[in-house]
């Protein structure tokens, strides 16, 4: 399964974390504050210093780029009626902050509080992960002589941080066609919103992005930058870990103690005094638990893994968000299809960006958002759209040359799960990614009716003047057979896998980790990234792998006090 160690490669260190993305860089940051920690974080990808990384629109061309993506894809979905799904992971420092779509969302109160009550912990409460939220903020509407306007659920203060690492400002330009719809969406009934971050997102208004002045804000900048010059931190780019190290522990249980990683052609074996964190993200995570006997035991022996612990819960509870994107053809609305379809169009919109860091090379995939509800006895929202003033096949595809805009609406509670799987013992081998789409009836009438949703908002008068013409998927289908299976054929994912190394409450068999996220039967290891959640978030998932990333520190460092 691998080569042997290099002579002599054998390194000590107080803390590995695994994964330079979005919550290995606030690690790497938050252990390393005190100089008596040795903090090594390792990161498979290059430095983040390709330039379409920090120009906002450079997500379509990270995504399905070799230099930025792990380039996985989805297994052949059943309720995608057999399509497969390309699927982006971010392969640099700051992971998928580095080409994602920059949205600050954290989602609603009740998805912390229903965390709470899975585990059996108060800690994931809303009350209490609102302060980790706050840690590392630092929202433009605080800025000095900024208006906050209204926090929600009180002050804006009560809700925001100001003068963290996390820099969260309003997007930086405007467009008719999203003004038109958010006006026809408060005629639907969705109400307007000065603030989708709260505790109750309900509602129709601009997305807060994670720029600062025009660029792309992602977490490499906003926790690495500060925390490199520390002599304790070490950070490894291209650096493949290919298994963990499980020894017998102390106490006759196991312990992990560090990590197998290839780097500039070496193979090195990395000890770990304290703590080995795993922070490879929803998908990279399971599998290295999996390549390293931490796994399901019929998936471990069927692939001649020795099983060190079975855990059937690794790589299970797959979720994401699954989004259907209706596409509407518009009279007389300035869209990007127009303005981009020219070489003088995309030179006015370079010279835009290039001047004064506006206009279309600074947006996020998404500007316009709504929270609500699929049909109104649901006692919260349980949809969110993504409206954009442009349309294409898929993200990394061209623009379609008519002029359109898409609204994406998506299920933001599905019931349908799925899995991650090695095919086999090797490191380099991609994982089978199955998320099991639109597999439930649930999430069948809810695709369908979220359609009918999406006609009744562009149906009202204050879309008329674009004479606005549903292009997909088309009016000919109505029934909710028809359109369940047309969400089959046009939905894509948003990015958003979680779930697939879930905590739990003690005696939970299928929960992976425990509610401080330490792996279940083994000492030393905690996963810490999006992979934990044990129910997908009412929203964009990377703002709540900061949150945990935060709180997962709290933990990390008072257990080393302790200890003390």
């Amino acid at each position: 399964m691998s080569g042997p160690i290099a002579a002599g490669s054998v390194e000590q260190f107080d803390y590995i974390v695994i994964g330079g993305g979005s919550a290995g860089c606030l690690l790497a940051n938050r252990l390393s504050r005190d100089p008596s920690n040795r903090v090594l974080l390792l990161e498979a990808g290059t430095k983040d210093r390709y330039p379409w990384i920090h120009i906002p629109v450079g997500y379509l061309y990270c995504i399905g780029n070799p230099r930025t993506d792990w380039l996985y894809t989805t297994e052949p979905d059943a309720g995608l009626n057999g399509r497969s799904l390309r699927y982006p992971r971010g392969k640099t420092l700051g992971g998928c902050s580095s080409i994602n779509g920059m949205i600050y969302m954290r989602g609603q109160a009740r998805d912390y509080d229903n965390w709470a009550a899975i585990t059996g912990d108060d800690a994931w409460s809303w009350a209490n992960v609102l302060p980790a939220f706050k840690a590392h903020e630092d929202h433009y509407r605080l800025d000095a002589g900024a208006d906050p306007q209204t926090g929600g659920n009180g002050r804006f203060s009560d809700m925001h941080g100001h003068g963290g690492e996390w820099r969260i400002e309003k997007q930086r330009l405007r467009w008719d066609i999203l003004e038109a719809f958010a006006d026809a969406a408060v005629q639907a009934g969705v109400p307007r919103t000065a603030d989708f971050n709260g505790g109750d997102n309900e509602g129709v208004g601009y997305f807060e992005v994670n720029q600062r002045s025009g660029w792309r804000w992602n977490t490499s900048k906003a926790f690495l930058r500060p925390a490199r010059r520390r002599k304790n931190l070490s950070v490894w780019t291209e650096a493949e870990v290919e298994r963990l190290v499980i020894e017998p522990g102390a106490d006759g249980g196991r312990r992990c103690v560090g990590a197998i990683v290839m780097r500039q052609g070496r193979r090195l074996e990395l000890r770990a005094r304290r703590e080995v964190i795993l922070s490879a993200g929803a998908i990279g995570s399971p599998k290295l638990l999996q390549l390293s006997g931490i796994g399901p035991a019929a998936l471990l022996a069927a692939h001649g893994i020795a099983v060190t612990v079975d855990l059937p819960g690794v790589g299970a509870n797959l979720q994401d968000h699954l989004q259907i994107r209706s596409v509407f053809r518009v009279t007389g609305a300035k869209t990007l299809n127009v303005l981009a379809g020219s070489l003088l169009g995309r030179m006015r919109i370079g010279m835009e960006y290039a001047f004064t860091r506006s206009g279309p090379m600074s947006m996020s995939p998404s500007q316009l958002g709504a929270f609500t509800r699929s049909d109104p006895a649901r006692p919260h929202a349980n949809l969110e759209y993504h409206v954009q003033p442009l349309s294409l096949d898929a993200f990394g595809e061209p623009l379609h040359s008519v002029p359109a805009f898409t609204a994406s609406v998506c299920n933001l509670n599905p019931t349908s799960v799925g899995k991650v799987e090695i095919r086999s013992p090797r490191p380099g081998d991609a994982p089978a990614i199955s998320p099991n789409y639109l597999s439930t009836d649930a999430d069948r009438r809810i695709a369908a009716d979220s359609i009918r949703q999406v006609r009744r908002i562009v149906g009202q008068p204050a879309l008329a003047k674009y004479s606005p013409v549903e292009w997909k998927p088309g009016v000919e289908f109505q029934t909710d057979a028809e359109l369940a299976r047309l969400a089959g054929d046009i939905a894509s994912t948003i990015f958003h896998p979680v779930g697939t190394t879930r905590m739990g409450a003690d005696g939970d068999p299928m929960a992976v980790v425990d509610s401080h996220l330490r792996v279940r039967g083994v000492a030393g290891l905690r996963v810490v990234d999006a992979g934990v959640m044990p129910a997908i978030t009412s929203g964009n998932t990377n703002s709540p792998t900061l949150m945990i990333a935060e709180k997962a520190a709290a933990f990390i460092l008072a257990d080393a006090a302790a200890r003390r």
